[in-house]
Order: structure tokens, then sequence, then C-alpha cells
């Protein structure tokens, strides 16, 4: 880790001078003029016109990761609930051996469906409806779009880190003491509130790491989310329909235009943006460490 750290620190280095502070809160990205002789700023060889501005992908990925988890933390604390206790006892070892398998799907294969499936459903038939129904909630109205966008990335999104979940909190679940459930069902809890106000509680050590590990795998992703993201160029989310771009996949479509630049300012650019992901899952692992503690001096 420290490696990479210094790795992009020293690689990015000619970016981060001649970037400055700019780089995080403007919404420009402009390669300069690629047939250009290379022109000197700040004692950095740069193309003319060249500049650089990622806020629209700060906000794009992070928009994204925390409407994802917002969808996927409800729906993997059921299905949790499910297998370990809902589901016929002859089928939880199946379905359980399914949930799992799905958080070993390859992402582009989640966002190759997105882009046959998910899209056209979700712009044809619920984002219109939604706009309907729910545009008096602030960015659920306006213009719906083609169905590329920040709703349609967090949903998938969603879909990859479900399992991740499912899968941990069920196995904790099944661990918990029967005493634990026993002292909760003397006081005449049902299981539904056995489960909610004790078995739940009990595990939200596992809970907050399993949420994390979620949500840094929601930062990263690069493949599905470029399927079905818009991959928007300069622009913030009027609404959560509106087309985005993440810092990953942002690196992967534009490496093959950066390397077009004689200076190599470009490609050092983006080798800042994959600097600046590095620090954000840094600090969201720092954030879990601390929410870890916190849960365990309880």
């Amino acid at each position: 880790m420290l490696a990479l750290f210094l790795f992009l620190t020293i690689y990015a280095w000619p970016a981060v001078r001649f970037n400055g502070l700019h780089f995080l809160y403007q919404d420009t990205w402009n390669l300069g003029r690629l047939y250009s002789d290379p022109i000197s700023v700040g004692g950095q060889q740069v193309l003319p016109d060249a500049d650089y501005g990622i806020l629209f992908l700060i906000v794009g990925t992070l928009l994204s990761s925390l409407m994802a988890m917002a969808l996927a933390l409800p729906v993997g604390i059921g299905t949790a609930l499910f297998l370990a206790e809902g589901a016929p006892r002859r089928l939880r070892g199946t379905l359980s051996f399914f949930v799992e398998l799905l958080a070993g799907v390859p992402s582009v294969v989640f966002g190759l469906w997105g882009y046959v499936v998910l899209i056209p459903l979700l712009s044809r038939h619920v984002y219109p409806m939604m706009a309907r129904f729910l545009g008096f909630i602030p960015f659920f109205g306006g213009p719906t779009g083609s169905g590329y966008g920040l709703l349609t990335a967090a949903l998938v999104l969603a879909l990859m880190i479900v399992p991740l979940i499912a899968a941990t909190l069920r196995d904790a679940i099944v661990a918990t003491p029967i005493a634990l459930r026993e002292a909760g069902f003397s006081v005449g809890a049902t299981s539904i509130e056995v489960f909610w106000k004790v078995v739940l509680p009990s595990l939200r050590r596992v809970l907050i790491g399993s949420s994390m590990l979620a949500l840094g795998r929601a930062l990263g992703e690069t493949m599905a989310v470029l399927m079905v993201s818009g991959n928007a160029l300069n622009y913030l989310p009027d609404n959560a329909y509106s087309p985005i771009s993440t810092m990953s996949s942002f690196i992967v479509s534009q490496l093959d235009s950066a390397l077009q630049d004689p200076t190599s300012m470009a490609v050092r650019a983006l080798a800042e943006i994959a600097l600046i992901l590095l620090v954000i899952s840094a600090g969201v692992n720092m954030l879990a460490r601390v929410l870890l503690r916190y849960a365990g001096g309880r």
C-alpha cells in the first residue's frame, strides 16, 4: 500500500505541481491542442490550453457509491435474515451458495446486463414514472434522460455489493449464540424483535466491516459503471437521472486519448486521479477502523 502510494505520488507529482488545488474544485478536463508545440508553464511542459479539473468525477464517484450503499444496505440485511432464518431449512444451503456465487460474478457481466436490460427498462418505464410521482422530491424531478446516469450506476453497484453484505452478515447471524436469542424470547419479544433489538445490535461490528468493504468496492468499480453511467465530461448531475463519470471509469475511458499527449502531462493527471481515489479509499478504511473501535467499546 505504501509502495503504491509512493509510486503514484512520484509519477503524478508534475501534474500535482501544474494543476494545483483547482484540480479538486473545477469541472474542466481539456487535454489542450494535441498538434501544437508544447509550452512551459511553471517549469512543466504541457500542451497549449491544457487544463485539468475533476470536481465532476469526485461528485459522481461519491454520489453513485453512497446511493448504492443506501439501496444495498437494507436489501443486504433483509437477504441475510431470510437466508439465515426465513428460508426453508432444506433450501438455505443452496440459496446461500447462489448468493456467494453472485458475489464473484465479474463486474463486466453486471455492466452488460445493465446496458441490455436495465437501461431500456428504466428509461422507458421506471424513470418517467418516478419523475411523475416523486418529482416533488429534490433531485428526483426533471428530465429523465436516456437511462444512462447516476441512479442506473447506483442500482448496478447496489446489485454488485448486496451479495457481499448478505453473505458476510448471514454467517454472523448463524453464529450468534443461542443463549442471546433465548434471552430475548424470555422477555416476550417476537422473532422479528429479537433480530432487530438483540441479534443485529450484537453484530454491529460485522455490519460496519462488511458495509465498509462494500463501499470500498463501489468507490473503485470501473467496468460496470463505465457501461451504464453515461460518461459525462465536465458536467455535474442536475438530478438522479443525469449522466455522470466516476474516477476509476474515467481513467480507463480517457487513457487512450491521454497517451496522445507528447508531454505525458495528461497521463500524469490521470495518475493524480488514481492517487486521490487511493486517498479516498484509505480514508474509508480509516473511518471503518474508527467506527469499529467505537462499536467495540460500547
